[in-house]
């Protein structure tokens, strides 16, 4: 079991299996995208289920796969099947922007990966294509209902983005009036490649809250586990529900349980935090089990205790986009 220097039992991992994306969400990384890893300094797949195995004989029992777009990578589905099957792991989520899931939606099912994350912040065609740059509406759309249709647990994660996408924040709540899914609204972070600065924000989840009451006041608050990000809601006599996730205030941090590792290695103990070690180089080396479960042990016990803590490591703005980072 792995318990921080704070006394928080840390079982969930957030792995990136790359840093690329097909989508150029601005708020994610600049338009002209990032200086993206080199395959070589990449994890491989034998190297990813390694670390996986040995974090979970440490005690992660939940790992949700990100990116990037965890789709781009060719051989991401060979990871999956490995992940499926260590008797370990209570929960397997992925997060996605939906827009390469569509031939794997079966499988996935059939592995019983069925939780997943939708990253879509416009339920309006133009304003889709505005913050992804992309056109990939039809596309990301047709895959959200067919894993509706298939079952899937979906959380359909939502970032509130001043003068550009405030406009859907009510029209998307369809989505959970008329299907079983998590609209869950995200206050916007400052990681797009260090391009914009962040004092404050004005949609923060207070704001959120104040502006859904304002089209349905009937809302109830529903009981979340303590380990939760968000602050969840239903609207009665709607199909799902919806939540919402205070990632710039970061009132959840007092019960964090998370660990992230990204696609080239680094272990972040802390999203606002710098990256704490690599493990690219334990892994590649003689006997990289015992010196992977040794390295993991000393930087949880070194964690920030809050974000705002961990955010004095950086000079201003944040130097890394989301993409590099990991989801």
């Amino acid at each position: 079991m792995l318990i921080d220097n704070h006394n928080r039992q840390i079982n969930y991992l957030r792995l990136a299996v790359t840093d690329r994306c097909n989508l150029r969400c601005h708020y994610c990384m600049p338009a002209e995208g990032i200086n993206f890893a080199k395959n070589k300094n990449l994890l491989t797949i034998k190297e990813l289920k390694l670390l996986a195995e040995t974090v979970v004989d440490q005690g992660i029992d939940k790992i949700r796969i990100t990116g990037g777009e965890p789709f781009v990578r060719k051989d991401l589905m060979e990871l999956l099947r490995h992940l499926a099957s260590l008797s370990g792991i209570k929960e397997l989520s992925m997060t996605t922007n939906a827009t390469l899931i569509g031939p794997y939606i079966q499988e996935l099912k059939d592995l019983g990966i069925t939780n997943i994350n939708l990253s879509l912040d416009a339920i309006n065609r133009e304003t889709f294509e505005k913050i992804t740059r992309r056109d990939q509406y039809d596309v990301v759309f047709g895959n959200l209902m067919k894993m509706i249709e298939e079952g899937f647990n979906l959380r359909i994660n939502f970032i509130v983005l001043e003068n550009q996408n405030v406009q859907d924040l009510i029209p998307i709540l369809k989505l959970q009036e008329h299907y079983p899914v998590s609209v869950r609204y995200l206050e916007e972070m400052p990681f797009n490649g260090g391009t914009k600065e962040f004092e404050a924000i004005t949609w923060n989840y207070k704001k959120i809250l104040d502006y859904v009451r304002s089209h349905y006041p009937e809302l109830k608050k529903l009981e979340s586990p303590k380990t939760s990000t968000s602050i969840n809601y239903k609207i009665p006599g709607h199909a799902g529900s919806f939540g919402i996730i205070p990632s710039f205030s970061r009132t959840f941090c007092g019960s964090c349980n998370r660990l992230r590792i990204t696609a080239t290695g680094d272990v972040i103990t802390c999203l606002y935090g710098k990256p704490k070690m690599n493990v690219r180089e334990l892994l590649r080396g003689e006997n990289p089990e015992s010196e992977l479960r040794t390295s993991i042990e000393k930087v949880i016990g070194m964690r920030a205790k809050t974000g705002f803590d961990a955010q004095r490591e950086h000079q201003g703005v944040f130097e890394n986009s989301m993409t590099s980072i990991g989801g």
